[in-house]
C-alpha cells in the first residue's frame, strides 16, 4: 500500500513539475514577440533568473533541514531580511559609499555570523521553552520588517539605503554566489541522504524516540538544524543584498516574499535539497520575466506578469497538498533520562 501511496505521490509532483513548466512556456509562447522565444530566453535571462533563485535556493536548504529534524521554522523571511539588513550595514560601515569587492565578501560573513547568533535564540525558545513554531516564526517576521526599515531610517534617514555596491560576475558573466550556491545544495543532498548525521536529522523528525535509544541527542541535533536554517536564510538575504547593490526597507522589504516562497520551494522538491534548489530556479525565472519583456521590448501587462509566481506557488501548494511532512514536525521531544 505504501508503494502504490508513494508512486501515486511520485507521479503527482512529476505531474506538477510538469503543469508548472508547461505554464512557463505557456507564456513564452503566448507573448507577442514577434521575433520567437529566443528573443525571451538569453543569455542574460537565463544569468539574472539564476541570481533572483540563489536566495531562494539557499533558504529552502536551510529551512528543509530544519523541517526534516522535525521543527517548522516559518521565520525564513525574518532571517533574511535581518541577513540583508545586515550585509548592508557592514558594507556601508567598512567602505561607506564606495564599499570594494573584500568589503562585500566581509559583509556575507558578518550576515551569516550574525543572523545564526539570532537564530540560537530563535532554537532556544523553540526547543528548550517549547514556544509554538508558528508564532514564533511569525514573530521573527514582523521583528525583521519593523527592525531592519527603522534602523535603516536611522542610518541613512531613509528606510533604504543608498546605492553600495554588487558583486562581481566571474565565469560566463555569472555571479561567484550563484556557484557558491550550487555547492551549497549539492553539499546539503550529500549530507543528508548520505552520511550518519543526515540519518540522524532524519529520524529525529520521523522517529526521535528512535534515535534517543540510540543514543543520540535529539534536542541537539535539532539545535544544530535550526541555527543552520537560520544562517543559510541570512546568507540567502546577503546574496540577495549583494547582487541589488543596495537595501530597499520600503514596503515588504526588498526580500518581498522569498523566504516564504522558499518554504514552498522546498516543499516542492520534497524536502530534498536539489528539488528544491529546482523549485527555486522556476519560480526566479517566473519573476524576471516581466524584467526581460520589458528589456526586448514586450508589451505584456506587468501586473499580469508580476502575478506569475504568487501563480505558480498557489499550483503547486494545490498539488502538493498530500506532500508527506516529517511526522513529529512541531512536536518537541522530551529527553529521556
Amino acid at each position: 500500500m505504501s508503494l502504490l501511496g508513494g508512486t501515486r505521490s511520485s507521479r503527482l509532483r512529476l505531474g506538477g513539475f510538469g503543469l508548472l513548466i508547461a505554464v512557463f512556456a505557456g507564456v513564452l509562447v503566448a507573448a507577442p514577440t514577434g521575433g520567437g522565444i529566443d528573443r525571451i530566453l538569453t543569455p542574460g535571462f537565463v544569468t539574472r533568473s539564476l541570481e533572483m533563485a540563489t536566495p531562494i535556493a539557499l533558504a529552502a536548504v536551510g529551512g528543509l533541514y530544519a523541517e526534516k529534524s522535525g521543527v517548522f521554522n516559518i521565520g525564513l523571511e525574518g532571517f533574511m531580511i535581518v541577513g540583508a539588513f545586515t550585509a548592508a550595514g557592514t558594507m556601508f560601515a567598512l567602505g561607506g559609499t564606495s564599499p570594494t569587492q573584500a568589503h562585500i565578501w566581509i559583509a556575507i560573513v558578518v550576515s551569516v555570523l550574525v543572523t545564526a547568533v539570532l537564530t540560537v535564540l530563535f532554537a532556544v525558545l523553540l526547543i528548550r521553552f517549547k514556544a509554538d513554531q508558528i508564532v514564533a516564526g511569525l514573530a521573527v517576521w514582523f521583528v525583521g520588517l519593523g527592525f531592519a526599515p527603522f534602523t535603516a531610517a536611522l542610518v541613512w534617514g531613509s528606510r533604504s539605503s543608498p546605492g553600495l555596491a554588487s558583486v562581481d560576475a566571474v565565469a560566463f558573466g555569472q555571479s561567484p554566489l550563484v556557484f557558491l550556491a550550487a555547492l551549497l545544495v549539492a553539499a546539503g543532498w550529500v549530507v543528508l541522504y548520505r552520511t550518519r548525521y543526515g540519518y540522524w536529522v532524519q529520524a529525529a523528525g520521523e522517529n526521535p524516540e528512535a534515535l534517543d535509544t540510540a543514543g543520540v541527542d535529539v534536542n541537539r541535533v535539532r539545535y544544530a538544524t535550526v541555527i543552520f536554517s537560520g544562517a543559510m536564510a541570512g546568507l540567502g538575504g546577503a546574496v540577495l543584498l549583494a547582487h541589488a547593490g543596495n537595501f530597499v526597507g520600503t514596503g515588504q522589504t526588498m526580500v518581498d516574499g522569498r523566504g516564504w516562497i522558499a518554504i514552498v520551494a522546498y516543499l516542492f522538491g520534497n524536502y530534498n535539497p536539489v528539488g528544491a534548489a529546482g523549485a527555486a530556479l522556476l519560480f526566479g525565472a517566473l519573476d524576471m520575466l516581466n524584467v526581460q519583456f520589458q528589456t526586448v521590448g514586450i508589451d505584456v501587462p506587468a501586473r499580469l506578469v508580476n502575478l506569475l509566481p504568487y501563480a505558480a506557488v498557489l499550483l503547486v501548494l494545490t498539488a502538493w497538498g498530500k506532500t508527506r511532512v516529517p511526522s513529529m514536525v512541531g512536536e518537541p521531544y522530551e529527553t529521556e533520562e
